[in-house]
């Protein structure tokens, strides 16, 4: 089957630091699991805050825990000051704006931060990942806003927001309303998080906001994707197009995975059809537009592409991007002393270009499936080319059929290539130069969302508008899973008999692409490659 997940919740899940699947992420996102953390982890992290609890107590400099910020690293921290040090650090990094993270995406971020903290590097106490982990099974959502994180250093205002949230003095969402977050706690039996040395930087250094949105894009994606095959096909058999481009000698030879998987996944669907027996002999056309013929080649190097970012991401959800790390296996056995040098190591994992990347190669390829999607629109409404009725209606002139719905598509479009222009190319430096080159990853991830919207609404189209063009093929009938298409379609819009208002079709027929249901058409077929395949 192609989906993620299998249609069975697991109930509970338990958390392997670094060892999380794609499959895991795929269910931390959805909700309505309960987590707990696999007891092995707990030796290293107690390692971890000891060796920073003695960094403290020592004369030595250390950043984040002795020392101030960025550029202000150079200035020591007395030991009275630690604790206050940490708080004012959230406090001043609270300076998102925007709307708020989603419910799904707020979740990643929760589970993607405990798990990264438990393994060990990060020098936090037990009771910061359990404070993570409670706050995620009691089913609270912090509000984090969405703007303002330049993807280096970690995703350091987001992550402050739902720090502070943690320690009593941020805010839930509850029913749809921002609550002080004292009152929320209070209300779920939690304790306000109190930091120490470090805890505060530990929580907020990291990529786990950008990753998650990365994550959300290909999670709500992977219905879309599977949505625009069923479509696609269902447009095949409405042009009375060929199947022969489709014919698994022509993808052996080039050898490209997604291009393979993708034909045999059209070959599935169109199997039986009685419109492509009725005009296999007798047809002058040669070769079908590229919109149809080389689907194989644009979605499958989409869907190559968006297996390889996967994988990015899955990699990013199981690694610890704090910093300094904490490396307790540096020190002696039974020494009393702390070699700062040795075991608290300041790098840079916290810069996020490998998810800002990633999600580039995902905003083109999302981009480059509802594009091909728009040209399909074009050549059905076009009656040279489909042999169809002008604009898919019964009596043209008087009625405009499809005309201005296809210029909805291609708006939708020609906004997504706006929306796929690289991110990760544009870098500002920050914080007094200090932070000179940065990833742009959080804006790289949180712009696919409104992509794949405009896809589903461009896929919706192609659906009426195929689905349109069947019915002047009756009474032949495609193959079953079009045929079952096409059903679910008509349940949610009627036939175009004569103009009308079909703004409320679009949208009907969009959250059967978002919801999964069209989609689900694809799990119905046997023998299917995995759509994601990282692990």
């Amino acid at each position: 089957m192609l989906g993620v997940l299998p249609l069975k919740p697991p109930g509970a899940l338990t958390l392997r630091p670094g060892d999380l699947s794609l499959s895991d992420l795929g269910w931390l996102h959805r909700g309505g699991v309960k987590v707990d953390l696999d007891p092995g982890c707990w030796p290293a992290v107690r390692a971890g805050a000891t060796l920073v609890q003695q960094a403290a107590a020592g004369e030595q400099a250390v950043y984040g825990v002795n020392t101030g910020f960025g550029k202000l690293a150079s200035q020591r921290i007395g030991a009275a000051d630690l604790a206050t040090l940490q708080r004012h650090l959230i406090r001043s990094h609270c300076v998102g704006v925007g709307a708020p993270l989603s419910a799904p995406v707020v979740r990643l971020v929760l589970a993607l931060k405990a798990a990264s903290l438990a393994r060990g590097y990060s020098g936090v106490r037990e009771g910061v990942i359990t404070c993570l982990l409670d706050v995620f099974n009691a089913g609270l959502v912090p509000h984090i806003p969405s703007q303002g994180s330049v993807g280096a250093s970690g995703d350091l205002a987001p992550l402050s927001h739902l720090t502070l949230a943690l320690m009593g003095e941020g805010e839930f969402w509850v029913e749809g309303q921002r609550q002080p977050a004292a009152a929320v706690l209070q209300a779920h039996g939690l304790t306000p998080l109190q930091l120490e040395p470090k805890e505060g930087l530990a929580l907020i250094n990291g990529t786990q906001v950008s990753t998650a949105l990365a994550l959300h894009a290909l999670f709500t994606f992977a219905p879309v994707l599977e949505s625009a095959l069923v479509i696609g096909a269902m447009t095949v058999d409405a042009a009375r197009g060929s199947d022969g481009p489709f014919d698994p000698r022509i993808h052996a030879v080039r050898g490209q995975p997604g291009q393979m998987d993708v034909a045999s996944i059209y070959r599935q669907l169109l199997a039986g059809s009685e419109i492509r027996r009725s005009h296999l002999e007798g047809d002058d056309r040669v070769q079908d537009p590229y919109c149809l013929r080389c689907q194989p080649q644009v979605v499958g190097a989409c869907l190559d592409q968006l297996r390889h970012a996967a994988k990015v991401l899955w990699r990013e959800a199981n690694a610890v991007t704090d910093n300094p790390l904490v490396f307790a296996d540096a020190l002696e056995q039974g020494s009393a002393t702390v070699d700062v040098a040795q075991a608290l190591v300041s790098g840079g994992n916290f810069h996020a270009e490998p998810v800002a990347l990633a999600a580039d190669a995902m905003a083109n390829a999302i981009a480059e499936v509802g594009a091909i999607a728009e040209r399909r629109i074009a050549m059905l409404i076009d009656a040279s080319v489909s042999r169809l009725p002008p604009f898919l209606c019964a009596q043209p002139g008087l009625n405009s059929g499809f005309m201005i719905a296809h210029v909805t598509a291609a708006a939708l479009a020609s906004e997504n290539k706006s929306l796929a222009h690289p991110a990760s190319v544009d870098s500002l430096p920050t914080s007094a130069n200090q932070e000179d080159h940065v990833s742009m990853a959080t804006f790289a991830a949180r712009r696919l969302q409104p992509m794949i919207d405009n896809v589903a609404r461009i896929l919706a189209i192609e659906a009426l508008a195929s689905a349109q063009g069947l019915e002047f093929l009756r009474p032949l009938r495609s193959s079953q899973p079009v045929e079952r298409a096409h059903a679910q379609l008509r349940g949610h819009s009627p036939a175009l008999t004569h103009d009308r208002v079909l703004a409320p079709d679009i949208e009907a027929a969009t959250n059967l692409i978002l919801g999964g249901e069209l989609s689900g058409i694809m799990h119905t077929l046997p023998d299917l490659p995995d759509l994601w395949v990282p692990a």
